[in-house]
């Protein structure tokens, strides 16, 4: 019996996702979000890889940004995985991340065939993409880097192109061809050029290689990014699930994509004056593919009524045609409309025409600009002991409605320049008050002073929620000086 090919999951975790402003910011960006189905893009990304015929899989391994390292590895453990999450200090592009990646997974002296898979993108038949993922890890597993391509449908300007060339050489897998070339994101006429010719497939972001055959490839492409990520392992920890870089060593890494560093070198491997870096190989991939890169993307991938409009939350449509509009609380009532976008969030609504939507990223840069806080964060913030909502705020005052789940702990904590009243609205709260500790329920209330020691914890098993009100002269979330924290911040 042949042994089935061991494949690790790699999600890539790292996009901020602007063009689908106000849902995704860059605090709380589209993979983390539930857009198609109940799964976030994270956990369907993970997901649809479960029961793909032929192989083994090793739990997944996440690489994101340290911010996001508590909400992902909460979505990890709804899913029922025990995962690996890979922190980075900083953002570095995909090619440092995926050679992160590739030295976790050969650590235990394995060499498993790496799936590397963007976290935000949709993929509607999964059946069809579970079985371009077995053709590609039988070849993976022999030393062969591969890549999946989209056929296009269209003349699209807003993605890299792969050119296929002659047949790969390997009978048990027919579809595969040899990378002629990739080509960044062309214009109109060359796009058109690239559907008729045939030969042409979207770049989907996706690729399978074994974790030795990256790193080698990284050696003779990119050995100062390998060099640096080396160090960067070598000066790292382990702190449960999550690993730690060496923060230094990879603040010199340089940044660089997969393509660049690598793929399109690969390309020229069909020169017989390359013959050290690994074959490349395209496979077609039909199954649904989306990168969800914006509006216009997201509606065609949803359910639509007659009329091809989709709606999500509290909408009402009333003659309208090929519209979106998602509500996550307010009434959203549109009247003949025709090709619209419109999206409410609790602090921000989006109107925007469904072919302008790749502009949506010009207005969370005009946010940015004026250093207005809607353009990177939501008024509703996670974060590991739970999640609270900026409910109202004034000149001297905020409230907050704070949710702390089971067994959260908020850090051990003093303000310089604000008092607060806490009020207990379910649920069990302990209550650190300068040296006092006592227990809070339902109906029930205390006040923290300004400059005194304090903490909140959930010692129960349900959810504790309470309204917070704070007063004073900076109601800033930097205005906080922590003395323990169980979360390591």
């Amino acid at each position: 019996m042949t042994t089935p090919v061991l494949i690790q999951p790699v999600v890539l975790s790292g996009g901020s996702g602007t063009r689908l402003w106000p849902l995704s910011r860059e605090k709380y960006p589209k993979q983390l979000l539930s857009l198609v189905g109940d799964d976030s893009l994270l956990q369907a990304t993970v997901r649809r890889v479960q029961g793909t015929p032929g192989v083994e899989l090793a739990p997944p391994m996440v690489v994101c940004n340290e911010e996001y390292r508590f909400v992902i590895a909460e979505q990890l453990r709804l899913l029922g995985e025990n995962g690996t999450v890979v922190l980075e200090p900083f953002g570095r592009n995909t090619a440092p991340a995926l050679t992160m990646a590739a030295l976790a997974a050969t650590k235990n002296a394995t060499d498993p065939v790496l799936l590397v898979m963007p976290a935000d993108h949709v993929i509607t038949n999964v059946p069809a993409f579970q079985q371009v993922v077995s053709q590609g890890a039988a070849l993976a597993a022999n030393g062969v880097v591969v890549t999946f391509g989209i056929t296009p449908d269209a003349p699209e300007t807003g993605y890299g192109y792969i050119q296929a060339g002659a047949a790969y050489a390997d009978a048990a897998c027919a579809d595969a061809r040899v990378i002629a070339r990739f080509v960044e994101k062309p214009d109109l006429a060359t796009a058109q050029s690239y559907l008729t010719d045939g030969s042409y497939s979207w770049n989907s972001g996706l690729f399978m290689m074994r974790a030795s055959v990256w790193l080698s490839a990284m050696s003779i492409c990119r050995a100062d990014i390998l060099a640096a990520c080396q160090t960067a392992w070598d000066q790292g920890q382990t702190d449960g699930e999550f690993i730690r870089v060496g923060k230094e060593a990879f603040a010199q890494c340089p940044s660089d994509s997969i393509d660049y560093a690598v793929m399109e070198r690969l390309a020229a491997n069909a020169s017989p004056n390359v013959t050290t870096l690994p074959p490349g190989v395209v496979l077609p991939l039909i199954a649904g593919w989306s990168d969800v890169g914006a509006w216009d993307a997201l509606w065609q991938v949803l359910p639509k009524d007659g009329s091809g409009n989709v709606s999500q939350g509290d909408v009402l449509l009333q003659d309208c045609e090929n519209t979106l509009a998602l509500s996550e609380g307010r009434l959203i009532a549109c009247v003949g409309v025709s090709d619209l976008v419109v999206v409410e969030t609790a602090d921000a609504i989006l109107v925007s025409h469904k072919n302008k939507t790749q502009d949506v990223k010009k207005i969370v840069d005009a946010l940015k600009r004026q250093g207005r806080s809607e353009g990177s964060i939501h008024r509703k913030v996670f974060r590991p002991w739970g999640w609270y909502d900026g409910v109202d705020a004034g000149e001297r005052f905020q409230v907050k409605r704070i949710v702390v789940k089971p067994g959260g702990t908020l850090s051990l904590q003093m303000h310089h320049h604000r008092a607060e009243h806490w009020i207990v609205v379910s649920g069990t709260a302990r209550v650190t008050c300068g040296e006092n500790i006592f227990l809070l329920s339902e109906n029930q209330s205390t006040f923290i002073p300004l400059g005194t020691t304090h903490r909140l914890e959930n010692p129960g098993r349900v959810a504790l929620e309470m309204i917070e009100v704070q007063s004073g002269s900076y109601l800033g979330e930097d205005d906080i000086v922590r003395f323990e924290d169980v979360y390591g911040r």
